[in-house]
């Protein structure tokens, strides 16, 4: 099979989230040690690129390279990430009374979700870089496809995923070779664990926002939500916040594309859903100073949720407030039954992280904050066949 693809990146910069430091993006980065947020990418981005820059020969993430940071294309480590479909739901947008309701499925990434997307380019860079061992704490699917892409690129994986995982997630692990840990507690716990194993600084962390790149596979789903759109937006996006990658990165896209000329509307309201269960955004948002003291994680059988202290949080509530979007805590307890609802009314045996966007959206419809014209999308970051275990 022909290889595609190309890289002229148009990287500015890498900076402090908060202070806007710059570091060197051609040398290994991690986080902003200045402030301790963050670092995100810029790039030269103005009115006069066209979308010729869009590689239409390239079907993955990386017929968007002009927008990311890999400086070679030798080094890119691709299994067809991304481009995945936007279907209209039509039975259960009328059972809410929402007649313009879509999904945007991840189920068709390499590993089955979505965390494909930010690990291509993570892994990519760390081959670009040299990097020959890394390690990440997870809560399933982007252990998963850390496994699959070293793999590939002969890059050493460690992963820690909490013992209570579906045992499909484990089996995913060590079948692509990768060393598997497993811990008791939930994903922060295997964050503890991930820098005790690395106190020497011998892997490279992978950690959610805890790098600049994974953020920029993940903005991609912005790209091509815009481009199946027509470059018009929906009203409201949903999206299922664990770590909050997915979320900060589509709207860092839309951003890009406002200054690129490329959006023809104005941008949607984004909504942070989160299970009862784990809702930190809920509880910083009420309580910016004082939410951990009291803060009080449980699991979920929505795995990717059950993220309690998420690096990127500032980074979430900014998207929230930019967007006049708002975060909407559903019932733990019905996330099962919902799932089931999906595949009786629409063949689809979606996650429970997508189930929990309908779930969201039905309350906010109830309340009459959604309406009956509004555009709506919703996002569901992986399969369901995964869960299977979590879900009968």
């Amino acid at each position: 099979m022909e290889n595609n693809f190309t890289t002229n990146s148009l990287v500015e910069k890498l900076y402090c989230s908060k202070c806007g430091k710059v570091y060197d993006y051609k040398q290994i980065q991690t986080f902003a040690t200045c402030c301790e947020k963050p670092l995100v990418f810029s790039y030269h981005v103005s009115n006069n690129i066209s979308k010729d820059v869009i590689n239409s020969k390239d079907p993955s993430i990386w017929k968007y390279a002009s927008f990311l940071p890999i400086l070679d294309a030798k080094n890119i480590v691709s299994l067809n990430e991304g481009n995945t479909p936007i279907s209209k739901i039509e039975k259960l947008g009328e059972l809410i009374g929402i007649e313009h309701l879509y999904v945007k499925d991840e189920t068709g990434n390499p590993t089955g979700s979505f965390k494909a997307r930010g690990i291509s380019v993570a892994v990519s860079k760390l081959k670009e870089l040299g990097i020959q061992k890394c390690i990440i704490p997870t809560a399933g699917n982007a252990g998963g496809a850390l496994a699959a892409y070293c793999a590939k690129a002969g890059i050493h994986a460690t992963i820690i995923m909490p013992r209570h995982t579906p045992k499909i997630f484990k089996e995913e692990c060590e079948i692509y070779g990768a060393e598997l840990i497993l811990v008791d507690g939930l994903i922060n716990d295997c964050g503890n664990k991930a820098k005790q194993i690395n106190k020497d600084g011998d892997y490279f962390d992978i950690s959610t926002l805890k790098e600049p790149y994974r953020l920029e596979g993940k903005k991609i789903m912005g790209y091509e939500i815009a481009a199946s759109f027509d470059w018009e937006l929906p009203d409201y996006i949903l999206y299922p916040a664990g770590g909050g990658t997915g979320l900060i990165g589509i709207w860092k896209a839309f951003k890009e594309m406002i200054t690129l000329g490329w959006i023809k509307n104005k941008l949607p309201k984004m909504i942070a859903v989160q299970s009862s269960s784990c809702a930190p955004i809920q509880a910083a948002y009420k309580d910016p100073i004082n939410w951990k003291e009291n803060f009080k994680p449980q699991m979920s059988i929505a795995n990717g949720l059950a993220v309690p202290y998420p690096f990127g949080m500032d980074l979430m509530l900014q998207v929230i407030k930019e967007s006049n979007g708002s975060i909407c805590t559903i019932q733990e307890e019905k996330i099962k039954d919902y799932v089931h609802l999906f595949c009786k009314k629409e063949g689809f045996l979606i996650s429970p992280e997508g189930a929990a966007t309908y779930m969201a959206l039905k309350a906010l419809s109830d309340k009459g904050e959604i309406r009956k014209e509004n555009s709506v999308l919703l996002l569901n970051t992986g399969s369901g066949y995964k869960y299977i275990e979590n879900v009968l």
